[in-house]
């Protein structure tokens, strides 16, 4: 499965890595994923969803069933 957060959004980004010679070189940065199961209390089922970081402090902030419903307003299926 792709490295995407279902929340944000989030995906890799290239950039380099840089020596102590300033020599250039192709890398990544991937965004802080994790897959996690939250309680969706409004349908009494459990939700598991890959989300990063930023994601989780997002829906503990906002609320589960509103992130859903905006998640659901963009076409993901949940």
């Amino acid at each position: 499965m792709a490295r995407v957060c279902q929340v944000t959004g989030k995906k890799p980004l290239s950039g380099h890595h840089v020596s102590h010679s300033n020599i250039k070189t192709k890398r990544r940065f991937l965004p802080n994923l994790q897959t996690k199961r939250f309680f969706f209390a409004e349908e009494d089922r459990w939700v598991t969803l890959k989300v990063s970081g930023e994601a989780i402090r997002t829906i503990n902030k906002n609320g589960l069933a509103t992130v859903i419903k905006q998640m659901r307003a963009e076409g993901v299926k949940i």
